[in-house]
């Protein structure tokens, strides 16, 4: 079945989709009170970037990201499978399903390594605000998905952002490699978005989102033979890991998905705002970092942009399906 045009994709691998959720505006009409639960879920996923500062001494990004993985596919599969969601849908494309599940794999290490030499704030902004622009490309180029002109000024705005976090001596200290691994893990994300609406024209949210974590945890699943998970013997590493597989991945999802039921998808899409502002709040706030005017200037820059992509008047007809657990 072939997905509606008038199917939206946000930054957060949201759909709405008519196949799924064909009568989403009834049931909107009907339930109340999703606005917490979707800002909750966008807080949560927040504290990804903070969180990882929290490890102890010797959790590299790279083991951070594979031990989420592990943990976070292995918790969504128990989800799915109680749901009965891998009862539905046809054949399971299989390009797709390995370039979503490699997406999410490359993702893990590009934003992990990103945001601990970029900065919590810097690395978590230019992340998530990178990945509705490079997914315009990337499914303008795939799927002959022609971007509008909302994409148009919103990738101004963003490659605006970005330059000026390059500028010498602008970042009070940012790596640009660092900026540079946060890319990184934007098209990593974009990738997933495009491949994974694939995978959601005939399969469960719920059921993708499963595969492709479990399946990107498999293709990590070398490393642990040569990355140091010593340090999960101490509290604090476990505590980091529980919070990012269990809070961050499932739980959120969890929230976002009640809330999702009872909000249209415009209303979903913009609380999901609150994502990109608790990380830069908590960088500046609780990791004490410091930003100069001209890259607070960059990160307002593609906070606006991915504002810009979120904001959408004639999705609040439509429904948004379950989004796939990010940062």
């Amino acid at each position: 079945m072939a997905t509606s045009r008038r199917d939206v994709v946000n930054y957060k691998g949201v759909v709405r989709s008519n196949h799924w959720y064909g009568r989403g505006k009834k049931m909107a009409e009907r339930k109340t009170g999703g606005h917490w639960p979707v800002l909750l879920a966008a807080v949560l996923w927040g504290t990804s970037g903070t969180t990882q500062t929290f490890a102890p001494a010797g959790a590299t990004p790279l083991a951070i990201g594979t031990a989420r993985m592990f943990l976070g596919g292995a918790s969504l599969l128990v989800i799915a499978l109680l749901r009965g969601s891998f009862q539905k849908g046809g054949k399971w494309p299989l390009r797709e399903t390995l370039l979503a599940s490699l997406s999410m794999a490359a993702f893990q290490p590009f934003f992990f390594t990103g945001v601990s030499w970029a900065g919590v704030a810097v690395g978590t902004v230019v992340a998530i605000g990178s990945s509705p622009i490079l997914a315009g490309l990337l499914g303008y180029f795939l799927r002959g998905e022609r971007p509008d002109r909302r994409w148009a000024l919103a990738t101004l705005l963003a490659v605006t952002g970005c330059g000026l976090l390059f500028i010498p001596g602008s970042g009070g200290g940012v790596n640009p490699w660092g900026v540079l691994l946060a890319l990184g893990a934007g098209l990593s994300f974009a990738l997933y978005v495009v491949t994974n609406k694939t995978l959601l024209e005939n399969h469960s949210p719920a059921a993708a989102n499963a595969l492709v974590f479990c399946f990107g945890a498999l293709l990590l699943s070398p490393l642990l033979f040569f990355v140091d998970f010593s340090w999960l013997a101490d509290s604090r590493g476990i505590a980091v890991v529980l919070h990012l597989g269990l809070v961050v991945t499932t739980v959120a999802y969890l929230l976002f998905s009640w809330g999702l039921e009872r909000l249209p998808a415009a209303t979903a899409v913009t609380l999901s705002l609150a994502e990109p502002l608790t990380a830069a709040l908590l960088g500046v706030v609780v990791v004490g970092e410091s930003l100069t005017l001209l890259a607070a200037l960059g990160v307002a820059l593609l906070l606006a942009g991915l504002f810009i992509m979120s904001w959408n008047p004639g999705a609040q007809k439509g429904r948004a399906a379950d989004p796939g657990p990010v940062s």
